[in-house]
């Protein structure tokens, strides 16, 4: 399958994504392989070719994602060899490095082409590798920019935090991830922006491209407690209501707290959290107290912290905090952690997009994220 059809197919079924990029990859292997082998190039003519071409035969391989139907090529006066089918389990632990870690340095040809060495394919071309890794590029970037097709009642919005090298010095800087929960319940990764600043006129933009690959259906956005995230939902998503974090209001409330009392007042904010005048009560308790900058914040979130109980009392649990977020970011740094700092946004941007890739594999396939009211 060429580049373009590959694309449109993943477009077409994203559900399926991460099984057709493994499919892509061990053909490509294959491929190579079969380059190595045979001398020359498929219609080339060398005095150094040592076989001829003959078609391929199609061959199963059962993967984590399903099985998976391969093109094995085939030689018309010798045997293929390959270690696809003999060495699977080496080779998906290097497939995976080769997804995420080829992109630590920017799409590194030498780092592809080492990665791919230790399935015992040895002295692939500079040119070969390049294409891979280009194609590779591909993919994640038709993840990335793919029509959003379900309606999405509830968003999310969170940051995580990685060091780009820029010039001579290295600098924080923010993947700003945007997940849904869907009409059938399930989630969905919708985009990720690296950016080196939160303010209202980024999220906005970030908020009008997804609309204009089709977002719809939003009645609550669930963030941190950042001005310019509130400021955004306001004016991209009319009639829909804005959520405060209760866990992202905990800290900010906690961390202006003596470290003695912070258990006490971290229940004492638990059973507020369900009324407006229990959270006016223990604002105004802990501004008697001294505690004015703690009351403070409780105050300037009180709008924003109840916004979940207009929906479904099932779905309280999972919609009132960023809890979906935080386990994805926990997941992000759990998989980026070789990379130490990145050379570019370009390459932090690749890599992250690889690993959505496959946490939206599984939301997607996977059991619905809230339960449905009328069950």
């Amino acid at each position: 399958m060429d580049t373009y059809a590959f694309i449109e197919d993943y477009l077409s079924d994203n559900q399926n994504g991460m099984k057709n990029l493994i499919t892509w990859f061990l053909n490509q292997v294959m491929l190579m392989e079969a380059l190595q082998q045979a001398g020359a190039g498929h219609y080339e003519r060398t005095d150094e070719r040592k076989a001829l071409r003959n078609g391929y035969k199609s061959r199963t391989l059962k993967t984590r994602y399903g099985e998976t139907t391969l093109q094995k090529p085939q030689f018309r006066n010798m045997p293929f060899e390959t270690q696809i089918f003999g060495k699977y389990s080496r080779v998906e632990k290097a497939l995976v490095n080769v997804i995420v870690e080829s992109y630590l340095q920017g799409v590194s040809t030498r780092k592809i082409q080492d990665i791919v060495s230790h399935l015992g394919i040895e002295q692939l071309s500079p040119a070969s590798v390049s294409r891979m890794a280009r194609d590779l590029d591909e993919q994640v970037q038709a993840f990335l920019t793919r029509p959003i097709e379900h309606k999405i009642p509830y968003i999310f919005v969170d940051a995580s935090y990685f060091k780009v090298r820029d010039g001579v010095r290295y600098v924080n800087k923010a993947a700003l991830i945007v997940a849904g929960i869907r009409e059938d319940y399930r989630r969905e990764v919708l985009g990720v922006t690296i950016a080196a600043c939160e303010n209202e006129d980024f999220w906005l933009s970030i908020f009008e491209d997804l609309k204009e690959r089709g977002l719809d259906g939003v009645q609550m956005v669930v963030s941190d407690g950042h001005k310019g995230i509130q400021k955004a939902v306001e004016g991209a998503f009319l009639g829909s209501s804005w959520q405060m974090c209760q866990v992202h209001c905990s800290r900010a409330v906690l961390k202006n707290i003596p470290r003695k009392m912070q258990k006490e007042i971290g229940e004492c904010l638990r059973d507020a959290y369900g009324s407006e005048e229990r959270l006016q009560a223990l604002a105004d308790e802990l501004n008697d107290k001294g505690y004015r900058k703690a009351a403070n914040t409780i105050e300037r979130f009180i709008p924003g912290l109840l916004n979940y109980t207009a929906f479904p009392k099932e779905h309280w649990k999972k919609i009132k905090t960023t809890n979906m977020m935080e386990r994805m970011n926990k997941e992000l740094k759990r998989r980026t952690r070789v990379a130490g700092v990145f050379p570019n946004d370009e390459s932090l941007l690749r890599l992250i997009g690889a690993i959505l890739m496959d946490i939206n594999e599984e939301w997607v396939t996977g059991r619905r994220y809230l339960s449905d009211e009328r069950e």
